[in-house]
């Protein structure tokens, strides 16, 4: 009896050759992700042996986009976007531009179209989330202020990408492709009627989803989660994500990759979200890897060969245009070096979103298959010289500071934000409480200190927070304070305590250091999150650690103990 198992051959290859490659990948100290597309390249039908069943790795690939989209939507905080809206959504938008800018003038120069010049530079413009999250990780700066406002960056840049996503098909017929019809558009076509229609279909599924998905979606999660089964809680987070991204294209006509991500941003309403995320990571990373490996298997590596300068002109502006473009914006913004350094660094790759742009394109008749294999390329060489960009932004941030004044000035001397206002009553800058990081913590303990009647002088390096703190009449102060300057700002000399709030430890000891030097008498608090880190806190700086797990397990154990003594008789 004979069966067609080409599905079966193309998954077991696809998952087979990805866990090969990957380990090889990680073992040289590289993403993951750069073994998975090498994978796609050796079963592609670009080099010789076995060659997997492209079109079915292109509808496999199809369910990855879906839950990939599905979760950057269930980890898309507006909360989090909003905080450093005064730097990610301006600097997103003028790099995009930027960036784009510079793949349509490669595009020109080598004879393609105005339409894949566009395609081109989009996919050029959009970094790797799943890269820059894995390599924020690994630096333990992710939920530093450095890092929320490069996640925050690239969310903006996820968004623009989502909604070019949505408008490409509507613009290729104008830009010399095929429209969504499959059939190319005249000079005469009416661009402006099939934008219209677009768009409104896209407004009509917002609103459903807003309106009915927001409310049914959760609920329906919920009654899953009622029956005590993991299976089915775990097929009902899966189905919701491919169901509504099947359903918008067929009822609405939009893309997969939207349906799927506002699939994700109404669950994210549930209770249950944190769940839900946990319980479908399985499978979206397996399918994951199926849709990196099916785009190396679109890639013809000898682009390389063919056409090296391109691929040398690509990854310059990956790795260098665009964050050049980004770190200008970041110090126009008024940001210290190191996040301008951060934010360009972590800006310096491409990734899953470039690779979803490029398929569109050439599925539009926009982008020429050598297009993606040049994107591909800037892709695989980006990504594993990433990690590379991240270790020397110290030691070039010492080398800036050391040799240039204009580096040294640009950071402080212009920003009214990095000194205290001559307003502050000098009562309220003597044995102040000095604050360093006003996240979810900071607020807390801002908030009880405030409503005990105790002085505090905030230092923050989110400059949203800064200006809305000032506002309300509270002292803050905009910068690291690892830098004196900061410290000196915040009155630290005269300071009863500095309560270190921020989730950032790598520059705890420079604070320490600092404060005892203008003020030796100084009792320090410190904010950690593991034993290891805490002990060594303690004994290097005889601070006072406290570790978030333990200070929650006495807490509730403290809560115990008062509700059992109020249930002995007599009480």
């Amino acid at each position: 009896m004979h069966h067609n198992i080409s599905l079966i051959t193309t998954i077991a290859a696809a998952l087979g050759f990805g866990l090969i490659f990957g380990m090889i990948a990680v073992r040289f100290k590289l993403p993951a992700l750069v073994g998975y597309l090498a994978a796609g390249i050796v079963i592609g039908p670009a080099t010789p042996g076995f060659v997997a069943d492209v079109a079915l790795a292109g509808q496999l690939a199809e369910i990855g986009v879906m839950l990939l989209m599905f979760g950057v939507g269930l980890h898309f905080s507006l909360d989090d976007l909003m905080e450093v809206r005064g730097i990610a959504v301006p600097g997103a938008v003028l790099q995009i531009g930027a960036a784009t800018g510079m793949g349509i003038g490669m595009a020109y120069l080598w004879g393609w179209s105005l339409g894949a010049g566009l395609v081109f530079g989009l996919a050029l413009s959009v970094a790797s989330t799943v890269v820059l999250l894995r390599a924020l990780e690994d630096l333990g700066i992710l939920d530093s202020i450095n890092g929320r406002i490069a996640v925050g960056w690239l969310v903006v840049e996820d968004l623009v990408t989502v909604l070019m996503l949505v408008m490409l098909p509507a613009l290729a017929g104008a830009l010399g492709g095929t429209g969504p019809d499959g059939v190319a558009a005249g000079p005469g076509a009416n661009i402006w009627k099939t934008l219209s229609i677009t768009l409104g279909q896209v407004a009509a599924f917002i609103v459903f989803m807003l309106v009915v998905g927001r409310k049914l979606f959760p609920w329906f999660l919920w009654r899953v989660a009622r029956t005590g089964s993991r299976e089915l809680f775990t097929l009902a987070v899966v189905a919701t994500a491919v169901g509504i991204a099947y359903g918008s294209s067929e009822l609405f006509g939009v893309s997969f990759a939207l349906g799927a991500f506002f699939a994700g941003m109404v669950l994210r309403e549930s209770p249950l979200s944190h769940r839900a995320a946990e319980e479908s990571l399985p499978l979206r990373d397996a399918f994951s890897v199926l849709f990196f490996v099916s785009v190396g298997m679109l890639a013809d590596p000898m682009v390389l060969v063919e056409s090296p300068l391109r691929v040398l002109a690509v990854v310059a502006v990956v790795m260098f245009g665009k964050s050049l473009v980004a770190f200008a914006l970041v110090i126009a913004l008024r940001y210290p070096l190191n996040t301008a350094l951060t934010v360009s660094a972590s800006l310096a790759q491409i990734g899953e979103f470039s690779f979803i742009l490029a398929a569109l394109g050439m599925s539009l008749g926009l982008l020429p298959k050598e297009g993606q294999s040049l994107i591909l390329a800037g892709a695989i060489i980006s990504i594993a010289l990433n990690p590379l960009l991240f270790k020397l932004i110290e030691p070039l941030q010492r080398a800036l500071r050391a040799r240039s004044d204009a580096a040294r000035k640009v950071e402080r001397s212009t920003d009214p934000l990095a000194e205290l206002p001559m307003s502050v009553p000098q009562e309220r800058l003597s044995g102040q409480v000095v604050l360093v990081g006003y996240g979810r913590v900071g607020r807390m303990i801002a908030a009880s200190l405030t409503a005990q009647g105790v002085h505090i002088v905030v230092a923050e390096q989110n400059r949203e927070l800064v200006e809305e703190l000032r506002k309300h009449d509270i002292a803050a102060v905009v910068g690291n304070a690892a830098e004196p300057a900061v410290l000196i700002q915040a009155h630290i000399a005269r300071a009863a305590l500095l309560v270190i709030a921020t989730p950032d430890t790598f520059h705890v000891r420079a604070m320490i250091e600092t404060a005892r030097a203008l003020n030796p008498g100084i009792r320090t608090l410190v904010r950690t999150h593991n034993e290891e880190e805490a002990e060594l806190l303690r004994k290097e700086t005889g601070s006072q650690v406290f570790v978030g797990e333990r200070e929650l397990a006495r807490s509730m154990a403290e809560r115990i103990s008062v509700d059992l003594a109020a249930l002995k008789p007599g009480h």
